[in-house]
């Protein structure tokens, strides 16, 4: 892909809405920061680049080890606030779940490598392939 080709894919992602609770590492097993954000594609480029002061700058959560996407704010901030009063084992169980390597999902999110994600059984709703399918049917608002 050319430079060209390459800041175009970035300048799209950044038009595009993607409402996600997200929870990013310092390293496998590491410092955990819960955050939902409307553009997960700029907040996690955000995280990696640690040009926002505050806790994940401070303590280095610059993997994306998982993200559930929304289609409204307040949904997104309702589990943000959900998973922020779980234990960390439920959290790590949640990660493991469908990232048991704690890969680095941020490549993925920008379309520069394959979903290293389990796939997870009837888990269909908030997938990506759920969201290009609302938006080619119209996107309409109600059911994805």
């Amino acid at each position: 892909m050319t430079a060209f080709g390459r800041r175009e894919q970035i300048t799209n992602m950044e038009k595009r809405p993607f409402i996600a609770t997200y929870i990013q590492a310092s390293r496998p097993f590491g410092v955990l920061y819960i955050g939902m954000t409307a553009n997960l594609y700029a907040r996690a480029q955000q995280h990696r680049e640690g040009v926002v002061d505050g806790f994940s700058r401070k303590h280095g959560c610059s993997i994306l080890v998982w993200y559930q996407q929304f289609w409204t704010v307040p949904d997104a901030i309702r589990r943000e606030k959900a998973l922020k009063r779980w234990n960390r084992p439920w959290k790590m169980q949640l990660i493991e779940q469908r990232n048991p390597d704690w890969r680095d999902l941020h490549p993925f999110l920008v379309g520069q490598a394959p979903d290293p994600r389990l796939p997870v059984a009837g888990d269909q709703e908030g997938s990506v392939e759920a969201f290009l399918k609302w938006l080619r049917d119209g996107g309409e608002d109600g059911e994805a």
